[in-house]
């Protein structure tokens, strides 16, 4: 066995360019699913829906569709027809052996949506929508109306079953349907649309887009909830004032009337559109949109929305004497507000194909200018609402201010009270507003991070080894735990229903592990220990993860990290295309990460990158079913699981 690893030539039998794949046409989709639709689970299966309504949409915002049906069949087929100009089917020029129709079903970044001569804004940007939902679905049919003429072309599992063919002459009929089923390979056999999500995700559509009516309909033998129809006509000439009358219905308003709007964009193709409402009691939410598309995730066009509304309130405080409103923030004046925001923009950049977040700078800016002369306008209009909401939103921050007060307190009367972990090595800051506190594995790891670390809000809390497994421990376990002891006394807060967010000593916790397979099972342990006996912690934002790099690669002055073999591989192809010589360091741990390198990639703010754990909000407790499947006491559960899960594993992948 020494001999395998010694000799240099062993190394490379079994390994050669034959092993090396290319992956063509729409095999990468197939074969890496989430890469283009986030994954393979119920809210990938309906991103399928999405890809294909928003060319519809996309068509009816253009002014060239005023109609679209959206029908689910009893078989799980569901068919998406709009009445826009249709999809060309002439050859194309570039592949004059194929109709325009195959190319954009059958090719990655193929469509008319990379400039403004088809589309000024778009949902659609990629070329990859309509290809990926071909590749993801067991049968695709595509039927196009143009110059009185009907087309169509079938497709099994990305591959066209024959060409565009003619099947007919349609002298009242113009446009696109698309009618597919996902592939049960892809998604698994019990996979389904669900009528009751298809019916929202229209439903909003419609709301987000008064020009156009959107016909849906199931079959009557399809489970679906009360509030889902099995016919309706979705046609809402208001817009997001009609979606914001419908979302708060039963629920009480501070004010009258909504703020709500929209504007057309002086000088380019785009709008901007918004509606807010003030409740009297309860929490508010923020749904944003940007050409159609949620954007669950926010991003910089909300960014916008927050300026423009605390902008114009502090303004107005000014104009009328009440000094107080220069302490408003965000917070105070959206914290109990429904609000809703739709953009419509060019050549929108998105994080990811997904598009769950929006990042082009300028919306910020366009949306912040549309919407505050207008709240201006509104405030001075109404001098009696605007009183009302100004008492509201100060009411808001005073409250806020009193809790940020206590915090300080109570962080200063619990260090007072009890010896803090004498591992800990705690930020000189006094509040917890934008304290951090990274737990690392060891104190070789907690040695280089407690010099990479700003001494004024980071705190370094070093764990020796792997914690205990909550999920599978009894309470005598737990609290006789050194570890988890520690850990609790030094976020100062207490577990389950005594866990009171204002006694937490850091504003976020970050679990910084190595970028291996231990660390990411001691991370692994530790959200486990959160979400049992913490959730509210982690409910309310406060848990993040650490993203250290596995390689650092250099090459003629440049530098670049990479957090895995993959990361790796795509600078080599990238990044370092054509060198000959490529560097490249493989980290052991962060103990003996240089601590200017661990500085720059992992904890300095400005150049970090942090994922946010958030737990899905579902009433079934599916979350809580996973943990224990995975985490818990029965290790047939565990079994269970690697058996249905082991043929997804790729083993020639992982690195050992």
């Amino acid at each position: 066995m020494n001999d395998l690893f010694n000799d240099p030539a062993a190394k490379l039998q079994g390994y050669s360019a034959q092993d090396i794949e290319v992956l063509e046409g729409l095999e990468p989709v197939r074969r890496r699913p989430g890469m283009y639709i986030g994954g393979t689970d119920d809210r990938a299966l309906h991103h399928l829906f999405a890809e294909v309504l928003d060319n519809a949409m996309d068509e009816a915002v253009a002014g060239h569709a005023s109609r679209i049906e959206v029908s689910l069949a009893a078989d799980g087929e569901l068919t998406v027809t709009d009445n826009g100009r249709g999809i060309p089917v002439d050859p194309h020029p570039k592949f004059p052996d194929k109709s325009a129709l195959e190319v954009i079903m059958t090719t990655l970044h193929a469509g008319g949506k990379f400039s403004d001569k088809v589309y000024s804004t778009a949902g659609g940007l990629h070329g990859v929508g309509v290809s990926v939902v071909n590749a993801l679905s067991s049968h695709v049919t595509v039927e196009v109306a143009r110059e009185r003429t009907l087309w169509r072309q079938d497709y099994s599992r990305g591959v066209p079953q024959g060409p565009a063919v003619k099947v007919g002459s349609v002298a009242n009929r113009r446009g696109t349907l698309v009618r597919f089923r996902p592939d049960p390979e892809i998604f698994g056999a019990s996979a389904r649309f669900r009528p009751d999500r298809l019916y929202r995700m229209a439903r909003s559509k419609a709301y987000l887009f008064p020009g156009v009516e959107i016909r849906w309909s199931c079959d009557e033998g399809l489970p679906r909830t009360a509030d889902t129809p099995a016919e309706e006509v979705l046609h809402f000439p208001g817009g997001l004032a009609d979606f914001l009358a419908a979302t708060t219905a039963d629920r009480p308003q501070l004010l009258p009337q909504p703020f709500a709007d929209r504007v057309t964009l002086e000088g380019r193709e785009g709008r901007v559109e918004w509606a807010i409402g003030w409740m009297a009691e309860g929490e508010g939410s923020l749904s944003s949109y940007c050409n159609t598309v949620p954007t669950p995730e926010g991003g910089t066009h909300e960014n916008g929305l927050r300026a423009a509304l605390v902008k114009g309130l502090r303004a107005y405080g000014e104009m009328t004497g009440q000094k107080k409103a220069a302490q408003i923030t965000a917070e105070d004046v959206l914290g109990s507000a429904v609000a809703l925001l739709s953009v419509f923009i060019r050549e929108p950049q998105f994080q990811g194909q997904t598009k769950e977040k929006l990042a082009s700078a300028e919306a910020a800016r366009l949306v912040e200018n549309a919407i505050r002369d207008h709240f201006e306008h509104w405030l001075s209009g109404a001098p009696d609402r605007a009183q009302d909401l100004m008492s509201f939103v100060l009411s808001n921050a005073e409250e806020r201010l009193r809790r940020k007060q206590e915090r300080e307190v109570n962080r200063r009367t619990a260090t007072r009270k009890h010896r803090l972990p004498g591992k800990l090595a705690d930020c000189s800051q006094t509040t917890a507003d934008g304290s951090e506190l990274f737990i690392v594995e060891g104190d070789s790891a907690g040695g280089s991070a407690k010099q990479a670390r700003n001494r004024n809000f980071q705190a370094v809390l070093p764990l020796r080894g792997k914690i205990l497994n909550v999920a599978s421990a009894n309470a005598g376990k737990l609290s006789a735990n050194q570890e988890l002891s520690d850990l609790m006394q030094a976020l100062g807060c207490r577990t389950g229903a005594a866990y009171r967010e204002e006694d937490l000593r850091y504003d976020k916790v970050i679990i910084m592990t190595d970028a291996d397979v231990d660390g990411a099972h001691i991370a692994s342990l530790l959200m486990t220990y959160f979400f049992t006996q913490i959730p509210g912690l982690v409910r309310d934002g406060h848990l993040y993860l650490a993203q250290p790099p596995l390689y650092r690669l250099s090459a003629g002055g440049t530098v670049v990290y990479a957090r895995d073999d993959a990361h790796r591989n795509e600078h080599l192809k990238t990044t370092f295309k054509g060198k000959q010589k490529v560097d490249i360091s493989r980290f052991k741990g962060l103990g003996e990460m240089p601590v200017g390198q661990l500085k720059e990639t992992t904890m300095d703010p400005s150049k970090r990158t942090l994922l946010k754990v958030e737990v899905p909000n579902d009433a079934n407790g599916h979350t809580a079913r996973i943990v224990e499947e995975l985490m818990g006491r029965k290790p047939e559960l565990r079994y269970r699981f690697i058996q249905d899960n082991a043929a997804f594993v790729d083993l020639d992948a992982i690195d050992v």
